[in-house]
This record gives structure tokens, C-alpha cells and sequence, in this order.
């Protein structure tokens, strides 16, 4: 069997991850990126500490996809959690469980996991070009691994390969090169393709007052950036089904950001979108229950300000006593029973996501029944799609991540089987 020319398309880990695989079968394999480096996404997660996985057990880690689970669990089953630290150790970056689960390098760096990755990489042979943006295929190609176009620096050039995989990423944080640019041109080509939609997104409010969508103006000025530590929040989604969870998020100029508001994004967008503004509930008080709290609101407060009453017997200061005000109706404050009810169950109306180039992920993407179980798109023989182009998406904590690392894995892999299967026919 002769060795064969593999075009992987993006150098995201998804892409990277595939050409790993490509090169190890002793395939040439050419990397293409659009961006002057690669896997720019990763080393921007990497700046807080890069959350590589979860160390959560395997069923709830694959409850974490969705719809998309069932789908998932084959390819984490090969490459999960675990696995995944194991290839991070031969790379020669340990990694430790932070006190949430997390699974962290040990150094909390992206960059030299990135260089030991590609050291190895190239040390196999692969061959990766910056600055190419691929432009879809070009007219009369006698396979759809032929006539791949690219603007590189010299210009437009032309591609053929054996077999390409796409790992073009989604349609969020286009500077780093995930631009969403691919979806006509598979489209075209009769792949059915989502509609891209934002994922780990915030939101933005919409007052009870009816004046658009956002907080006033004092509040937005006085809080914007201020952490709203220590809650609960719950939607109910299109279906009827209450989620809930225990954490924090941020208080944005016009909404709501951060992990536990990313956590939950889902089921709030989709109720969005199935019927308009949901109301969310936050719980400023997760540890008191209302009836401790009721009891505690209604001592005498003598001649201490509501203010001071509220931090004293409640622990309600700063942010969350202006969230109250924001919402809340002045007759509330009145009535410690009403205000107890209110601290623990505030109702806010989300109106709509902050636009996808904002998200974190996106959802959308290739529709998974597309694919035929080697990764490979059914109607475009010796193509394969990985990572965030397909239509899954997952939570912040390592899901996204590994959920890349996993299917880029299966894309080399399938493609590899495909190109021996190749072979024994020569």
C-alpha cells in the first residue's frame, strides 16, 4: 500500500488530533489553517487555565452532550477523560482534579502542551501551512478530496489529496478563525447543515418596566462586571423540564454571563426561541431555606436601614441588594415576607442571547446523520468532518474540549481505515 496525501482542514485540537492519527497510519499529511498560528482558540482558553476535561464519572460526563449523547459516548468511550490525561502525560504535561472536578495542567498553560504537541507532529512528518484559507472546492473535480482551494500568501492555489478532513470549527470569536464560512459550500454540495446558533452565551434581560432589553442605566453602570456569587438559578425549558444549578455568574451592561449562566444556556435558549422570553429564577440565598429566612427578615430592625437589615439577617449586600432593587417593586420592600419569597426566588425575563461572534461555542453544525459511523460524510466520499462543525454542543468544564480531542481522534481514524481500504484495491 503506497502512502497517501491527507488534507486536514483547520489546526484547531480537533484537526490537529485527526493528523495525529493520519500520520501515525504513515500517511503525508498537510495541515491547513487559516489564521498566522494555530489553534488560537486553545491557547485563548488556556489564558485562565486550561480546562482540559472532567474527571466526573463517564455517564454524567456523556449526559453533558445533549441529544448528542448517545452519539458521543461511542467516541468517549475510546477517548474520554481519562484517556485524554494519559496523551497529555506523553506529551510530558501533567495534569491534577481541581476542587470542582476540573482537570487542569498542572502548570494551568495551554502553550506548552501546544508546543510538545506540535514538535511531536511535525517530528512525524506533518507539514502545516498557515495563512490558507480554504475557499470550498473548485469546478469539475473528479473526487471531493480534489480541487481544494486556498488564498495563501502567494495567492490562490489548488489542492488534491486522497482524503481531507474538515475540522473548521463553528461560528463563534471569528478572529481566531472560526468564521462559519463553510456552511455554504457543504450546503451546496447537499450536506445538511444547522443553523449556527450561540452556545455557553449570555443573555439579556428584558425589565418588567417594558423599556427594551437591558438594565437601567444606574444599575447597568454601578454593577456591569460584578460577580453574583453563591446562587441558584432554574429555567424551565420547551419541554416542560426544570434545570437547575448551584454557582455563580456576571452581571454584563445589558445582562447575564458566566459559567452558571453558560451552564444552563441551552435550555434557556431553546425556550427562546420556542416561545420568546423565558423568566429564570435566582435564588439569592441557596443555603437558607424561606422559611429560616422569612423568620430572620422579620425581627425588628429598630432604627437600622432596610440596607443594613438585609446584610445583617440575610447576607444581601452590594450586587445582589441592587439586583433586588433593579426588579423588584418598591412595595415589596414592605412586606419582609414578600421580600423573603423574592430572595429566593427572584424571576428574571431573559429576552435573547448575546449575538454567536460573542459565544463561547456554538450549536448547529453538520447534522450527525451525515456522517456514516467512520466520521465520513455519506454523499461526499473521502471527506470527514470533526470537532465543533458537527451538530453537538456541550457545557464549559472540559466537555467542549474533550468532545474535540474525541472526535478528531475518530475522523483520523475513520479516514485512515478508509485510505487502507484504498489501498488494498491498487
Amino acid at each position: 500500500m503506497r502512502n497517501r496525501r491527507v488534507a486536514v482542514i483547520g489546526a484547531g485540537p480537533a484537526g490537529l488530533m485527526a493528523a495525529e492519527q493520519l500520520a501515525a497510519a504513515g500517511h503525508q499529511v498537510d495541515v491547513f489553517d487559516a489564521m498566522p498560528s494555530v489553534a488560537r482558540k486553545l491557547l485563548i482558553a488556556g489564558v485562565g487555565g486550561l480546562n482540559l476535561t472532567h474527571s466526573e464519572p463517564q455517564a454524567d460526563f456523556i449526559s453533558r452532550y445533549g441529544e448528542a449523547a448517545a452519539w458521543m459516548a461511542g467516541h468517549l468511550a475510546e477517548f474520554g477523560a481519562d484517556t485524554l490525561r494519559a496523551w497529555a502525560a506523553e506529551l510530558g504535561v501533567d495534569t491534577f482534579v481541581g476542587s470542582s472536578g476540573r482537570v487542569f495542567p498542572v502548570d494551568m498553560k495551554a502553550a506548552p502542551l501546544l508546543r510538545a504537541w506540535l514538535h511531536r507532529l511535525r517530528a512525524t512528518g506533518v507539514r502545516i501551512h498557515t495563512r490558507h484559507r480554504w475557499l470550498g472546492w473548485g469546478d469539475n473535480c473528479a473526487t471531493p478530496a480534489q480541487g481544494l482551494r486556498f488564498k495563501g500568501p502567494e495567492g490562490e492555489t489548488t489542492v488534491s489529496a486522497d482524503v481531507v478532513v474538515l475540522a473548521l470549527g463553528g461560528g463563534s470569536w471569528s478572529r481566531l478563525g472560526s468564521d462559519g464560512a463553510w456552511v455554504p459550500w457543504l450546503q451546496a454540495r447537499g450536506i445538511c447543515v444547522s443553523p449556527l446558533r450561540p452556545a455557553n452565551c449570555g443573555f439579556e434581560v428584558s425589565l418588567p418596566t417594558g423599556d427594551g432589553f437591558g438594565w437601567g442605566a444606574y444599575f447597568a453602570n454601578r454593577f456591569a462586571g460584578h460577580p453574583l456569587k453563591n446562587i441558584a438559578l432554574s429555567v424551565t425549558d420547551a419541554r416542560g423540564v426544570r434545570h437547575e444549578r448551584l454557582g455563580e455568574c456576571i452581571v454584563t451592561i445589558s445582562g447575564l454571563e458566566g459559567g452558571l449562566i453558560y451552564a444552563l444556556s441551552k435550555p434557556i435558549r431553546d425556550a427562546i426561541e420556542a416561545n420568546g422570553p423565558v423568566e429564570v429564577h435566582v435564588d439569592l440565598t441557596p443555603n437558607r431555606s424561606l422559611e429560616t429566612l422569612r423568620k430572620a427578615l422579620s425581627r425588628p430592625r429598630g432604627k437600622r436601614s432596610l440596607a443594613s437589615h438585609l446584610q445583617s439577617k440575610a447576607g444581601i449586600t452590594d450586587v445582589k441588594a441592587g439586583l433586588l432593587r433593579e426588579v423588584l417593586p418598591k412595595a415589596v420592600f414592605d412586606d419582609m415576607n414578600a421580600l423573603a419569597g423574592a430572595i429566593k426566588s427572584l424571576p428574571l425575563l431573559l429576552a435573547r442571547p448575546r449575538p454567536l461572534e460573542e459565544a463561547i461555542s456554538s450549536a448547529g453544525g453538520v447534522r450527525l446523520d451525515a456522517l456514516d459511523p467512520s466520521m465520513m460524510l455519506q454523499s461526499l466520499p473521502g471527506v470527514f468532518c470533526c470537532g465543533e462543525m458537527l451538530d453537538w454542543e456541550a457545557p464549559t468544564g472540559g466537555y467542549l474540549l474533550t468532545g474535540c480531542f474525541a472526535t478528531g481522534r475518530a475522523a483520523g481514524l475513520g479516514a485512515a481505515q478508509w485510505l487502507a481500504k484504498l489501498g488494498a484495491k491498487d
